[in-house]
């Protein structure tokens, strides 16, 4: 048996209790509590199932209804923030990691299947989660009082620190469902060829930019040909995995113009891990990692040069908390498609993301990056 369910198993039912509130005690959280932060437990087999199985316990037993959060995000803040997250390890990450530094997970065979259980799922979900812009990435809310707002000015904060003109070509690698390609065709006047391996993406994507400059491929992003003059990625880093970051970077300097600018749009952890937490590997995205800064700029050593590094990580925060505002808004139409594990679930990942961002645990980078000897483009922030 492995040794940490040895450890745990002995534990009876009223020493687990104690454990896990003694843990929470330390993030401030009470159980029973009315604060915001504060969680009310529904069945005993919680205490026992945090020690035994860690986050993933956490994650599995809030979807089976074993308890609930006065404000979920506020509670994966302060637990977050207490770092209790390292105190609760279940084996399963263990193995998850092993396996993660053996093989590798992102693979091209292993692409399609991994975006079916999330990306395509139904277009019906984003469609009323995302808002028009259909953004599926952190917004930028400087300036903006609108979930839409922010959304276009974090095209318009891309565009800018592309210095895109008109006539320019434009290769986006992971392009979701044509959002930014179309923004970028319509107000600065570029072509846009992107690449995803969604097919509801694809499908949707393709109708909204119907009309326009722009080109959407059902490929993987190591499949991209041709000559660009600006090559860029937003919200797609984090499905490339640390053993295929070279290989980006490679595929970026393979299809940019001479003097070109690239840009990555990326989540990034403040550690170096080579697999994503075990609870969003199973439900939410699977074989998916946040890189750390420390990885992508290893990953691009000798290719590219990192012009600007602009952390909008807060942003995400209220990103996540409208997101959330608006799946709440349309699950009596979703509910038709949907059950109420998914409610559980979806809510689950809305709220401990946004909980996430705003502990600092998570931060959100946007990369310039050119080649050595490339002149330096304008500093762009606001």
């Amino acid at each position: 048996m492995n040794p940490l369910l040895n450890a745990f198993s002995s534990l009876t039912a009223a020493q687990a209790e104690r454990t896990v509130r003694g843990l929470l005690d330390a993030a401030d959280v009470r159980v029973g509590g009315d604060r915001p932060q504060d969680i009310r437990v529904h069945s005993a087999a919680f205490y026992s199932r945090v020690l035994r199985d860690g986050r993933l316990g956490v994650g599995e037993s809030y979807l089976e209804g074993e308890w609930d959060a006065v404000e979920l995000d506020c509670f994966i803040a302060r637990v977050l923030e207490a770092r209790l997250n390292e105190q609760v390890q279940d084996w399963r990450t263990i193995l998850y990691v092993v396996a993660a530094r053996a093989g590798n997970f992102q693979k091209v065979s292993r692409a399609f299947r991994s975006v079916e259980r999330h990306y395509d799922i139904g277009n019906d979900l984003y469609e009323a989660m995302l808002g028009e812009t259909l953004a599926y990435t952190c917004a930028y809310w400087k300036g903006a009082e609108t979930l839409d707002q922010a959304q276009r000015a974090k095209f318009e904060l891309v565009c800018r620190k592309l210095s895109l003109r008109p006539g320019m070509k434009v290769l986006e690698l992971g392009c979701g469902w044509g959002s930014f390609a179309k923004f970028a065709a319509e107000r600065y006047g570029v072509e846009v060829t992107g690449y995803t391996v969604s097919k509801e993406q694809i499908a949707l994507g393709q109708r909204l930019c119907r009309g326009l400059p722009v080109e959407l491929r059902l490929q993987d992003y190591r499949m991209a040909s041709g000559s660009f003059d600006r090559v860029l990625s937003i919200g797609m880093m984090e499905h490339v995995g640390h053993k295929n970051y070279r290989n980006y970077f490679e595929t970026v300097d393979r299809c940019l113009k001479p003097g070109g600018v690239a840009f990555v749009h990326t989540i990034g952890s403040n550690v170096s891990e080579t697999l994503i937490d075990s609870f969003y590997h199973k439900y939410l995205f699977p074989n998916a990692l946040i890189p750390s800064l420390a990885q992508l700029t290893r990953a691009m050593e000798g290719l590219f040069v990192p012009e600007d590094v602009h952390n909008i990580g807060p942003h995400y925060d209220a990103t996540l908390m409208a997101w959330h505002a608006n799946f709440e808004a349309a699950w009596p139409a979703l509910r038709t498609h949907y059950d109420e594990r998914f409610h559980r679930l979806w809510r689950f990942y809305l709220l401990s993301s946004a909980g996430s961002f705003r502990a600092r645990f998570t931060q959100l980078y946007q990369l310039v990056l050119t080649r050595p000897g490339t002149a330096q483009p304008p500093s762009i922030r606001d």
